[in-house]
């Protein structure tokens, strides 16, 4: 190369040269998103034509009319304006459909679609692709690998483990108690159940609630439900790499490493302990395993079987979901009886003509409680622990009605509309457990507090019972009363919660 190449007056004009290169080539990068977006809104307005919803803006979509954050109000007033399902545009070239519809879900559940992954996978740095997350043959073999861990013969031991996990609570309670101020019983119903599924599904010893570290997950936990919902929502943090730099991207980066630390802790004191114990050949011969038994054995079997990341995203998945989702409803279910206290004094007399002073309870005793079985699934039909679940159409779909979209269409399945819909429980908004009267008759899809289907929860035998010794050990203990100075503001995250908390007065009983 000659020196005239590099002399310093060439040098302006090819930088020039290149600016200009780069300045088009992003330009034409541009028109290529812009015309890329375009064509799927074309396609998306194609695709639910058949599907009638309020008007919406070219940009916004339906923003503006979710903007006082009282989004399930809103939600309910298009569930009696537009039958079985309407459409939801997030903004201009995001939209999903949204359904309420028992014949509908039927249809959609009874499908092997996948989650939808466009949303679901902003959750992967946090709890991983786990059973959550995964689809298709993975999921499958996840699923019965762990199907397993919650067999009844499982099940029946873990109640004591419950009952003492609520006395802890209880007993902190009543030092806490006073005649008139109330008690935001979401936080300690989230430590309680916390203590509850690190004892019964991670073998850990002693109590969670007195532990500090815990409260640091549990406002992790916290933080990243929140900020899951609003990056969802936002068009600008659509980009994992743009969501990486914004402050709310590293505030949720903080957080899942505190969730992480918390889990690899559980994983690393199990294995220690197993292995300080000599279990390791004693629990591979074990007819029946408890959850992080299942998956270690499954690793130490055939490592190649179950990686660490496998395991840990397994962990994560289920130290969430056994926990937050149980304490959504437990804490729903107590503002439930303190609102209608005539139900709760149905409930306590049943209770206590079963269980005495409640120093037992069994898991004999769990099905001998109908009527408090009754309030407690009306509670869950009024504020279901997961407001709504989503997938994505792996080939077209037509609806009883008719009706039809195409593959890629991506549907949520909004349980809350579901349960608040008129035509399906007439007055939705009154509490009336005797909808759950034995022998009472319903659409198999019209009641759906752990999903349905392949796919709903595997814990939902697991949850049922913590849901009845909760209720169970706390009405024997306490009269609940609401606040009427600080009623709870539902917010739909991955699991139904109350902005402002749940508040209630607590009366000790003799």
């Amino acid at each position: 190369m000659s020196v005239s190449a590099l002399s310093p007056t060439r040098l302006p004009g090819s930088l020039s040269g290149l600016l200009q290169a780069a300045a088009l080539l992003g330009l034409l990068l541009l028109l290529f998103k812009a015309a890329q977006l375009y064509l799927h809104r074309q396609w998306l307005l194609k695709a639910l034509q058949q599907f009638p919803c309020p008007p919406f803006h070219w940009l916004l979509g339906h923003s503006r009319e979710f903007q006082n954050g009282h989004e399930l109000q809103v939600i309910l007033k298009w569930v009696e304006k537009f039958p079985s399902a309407c459409p939801r545009w997030l903004w201009g070239s995001r939209a999903h459909l949204l359904i309420y519809d028992p014949d509908y879900m039927k249809v959609i559940l009874g499908r092997s679609d996948p989650k939808a992954q466009g949303s679901y996978r902003m959750l992967a740095p946090w709890i991983g692709y786990g059973l959550l997350l995964l689809n298709g043959q993975t999921w499958f073999q996840h699923r019965r690998m762990l199907t397993p861990a919650f067999h009844y013969d499982i099940l029946k031991p873990y109640v004591g483990l419950m009952a003492d996990s609520v006395r802890v609570m209880l007993d902190k309670w009543e030092q806490l108690v006073s005649q008139d101020a109330s008690l935001e019983v979401f936080q300690h119903v989230s430590l309680m159940t916390l203590d509850t599924i690190m004892k019964c599904a991670f073998s850990h010893q002693g109590s969670v609630q007195l532990d500090r570290n815990s409260h640091s997950y549990i406002q992790a936990v916290g933080d990243l439900n929140n900020l899951f919902f609003s990056r969802v929502r936002n068009v600008f943090h659509q980009s994992d790499f743009l969501y990486r730099l914004s402050p709310e991207g590293r505030l949720s980066h903080r957080a899942c490493q505190l969730a992480h630390e918390h889990t690899d802790r559980v994983i690393k004191q199990r294995k220690a302990q197993l292995q300080q114990e000599g279990e390791l050949e004693k629990v591979s011969r074990k007819r029946r395993l408890d959850f992080l038994d299942v998956l270690l054995f499954a690793k130490m079997e055939n490592g190649s079987s179950l990686s660490d990341q496998d395991l840990r995203a397994e962990v994560d998945t289920f130290m969430f979901e056994g926990h937050d989702t149980t304490a959504s409803g437990i804490s729903w279910i107590f503002y439930a009886l303190a609102m209608h206290p005539e139900h709760q004094h149905r409930c306590r007399e049943e209770i206590q003509g079963l269980l005495g002073d409640g120093a037992s309870i069994t898991w004999e005793h769990l099905d001998q409680m109908p009527y408090t079985t009754m309030c407690i699934k009306e509670a869950m039909r009024l504020y279901p622990p997961v407001p709504g679940v989503g997938r994505e159409l792996s080939s077209p779909i037509t609806f009883p009605d008719g009706r039809s979209l195409p593959k890629g269409v991506i549907v949520t399945l909004s349980i809350y509309a579901l349960h608040h819909n008129p035509k399906v429980w007439p007055n939705p908004e009154v509490f009336d457990p005797s909808r759950f009267a034995p022998g009472s008759a319903r659409h198999s899809h019209a009641f759906l507090p752990f999903s349905g289907g392949s796919r709903n929860c595997i814990g939902k035998q697991f949850a049922m019972n913590e849901l009845k010794v909760a209720v169970a050990l706390t009405l024997l203990r306490f009269e609940l009363l609401p606040d009427p100075k600080r009623v709870p503001d539902q917010k739909p995250r991955l699991v139904l919660k109350s902005s402002s908390g749940i508040h209630l007065r607590l009366r000790k009983l003799r």
